[in-house]
């Protein structure tokens, strides 16, 4: 009954976070990724309107259309991203690609110094900071390498079968995907099966204990464990390449 009832919370909680703004807001405040993209982008609207004050009248409206048509491609590589994406974490990412590839196109047209300093301050913030990934666990627990060990050797944990997600959030990849774990946590969790998430970036030394190979490639891998006993693993292991990675995504969840 209670595990039921806080099935329940995380599903109320999940869709909250899913449809609420709020939330995506407080990331734009928090998050120095999110900030200083944000303050990138906004350096270009007093830069381009104290421009238009020594511009010739011709070479503005030149200007003008090649924003336009910068905008119009941007919102239709968007909507495609937005169709084909299935996390928001990858969405978020390409978006963002996009949008600095036409800032700088743009810049370019205005002056290519000024598209330099826009490629030079992205630069720095893609070497300061990285993007956050998904912050909720879901009905899922954060374990260490030693926790999980301890955890499927002395057999009290109380569910048969445990699903462990390997990860490093330094990763894009995990990045990309640390949506789709505590989302399927939700939906799938019960007395026999249990989810738990392990950060191989701040063990990288225990990676081979759990046959990992190749680093940060063939992450994220997902175990299942029944009593112990590794049953299944994705990807799987081809020991003559050491690690097949075929593409992940939610079909394959």
């Amino acid at each position: 009954m209670e595990k039921t009832m806080e099935k329940n919370r995380n599903d109320d909680e999940h869709n909250w976070c899913r449809y609420n703004p709020i939330p995506l807001l407080n990331l734009v405040v928090s998050e120095p990724y999110y900030l200083f993209h944000f303050i990138a982008f906004f350096a270009y609207l007093p830069i381009r309107c104290s421009a238009s004050q020594v511009l010739s009248p011709n070479f503005t409206s030149h200007l003008l259309h090649r924003e336009i048509q910068a905008v119009l491609a941007f919102c239709m590589l968007t909507a495609v991203k937005m169709v084909k994406e299935e996390s928001w974490e990858g969405f978020i990412a390409d978006t963002l690609f996009f949008a600095k590839v036409f800032l700088v196109a743009v810049a370019l047209v205005m002056d290519y110094h000024l598209a330099l300093w826009f490629m030079a301050i992205f630069l720095v913030i893609y070497i300061l900071t990285g993007q956050p990934a998904y912050k909720g666990l879901g009905t899922s627990v954060q374990l260490t390498p030693l926790q999980l060990e301890t955890l499927l050797t002395e057999g009290n944990n109380g569910s048969r079968f445990w699903l462990v997600e390997f990860r490093a959030l330094s990763s894009p990849t995990c990045i990309r995907t640390s949506r789709f774990f505590p989302e399927l946590s939700i939906t799938f969790s019960n007395k026999n099966l249990s989810f738990a998430i392990v950060d191989l970036g701040l063990f990288p030394n225990t990676a081979e204990k759990f046959g990992i190979h190749g680093g940060s490639k063939q992450l994220p891998t997902y175990i299942l464990f029944e009593n112990a006993e590794e049953v299944t693993r994705f990807p799987e292991l081809d020991f003559e390449s050491k690690a097949y990675k075929p593409s992940l995504s939610k079909v394959c969840s």
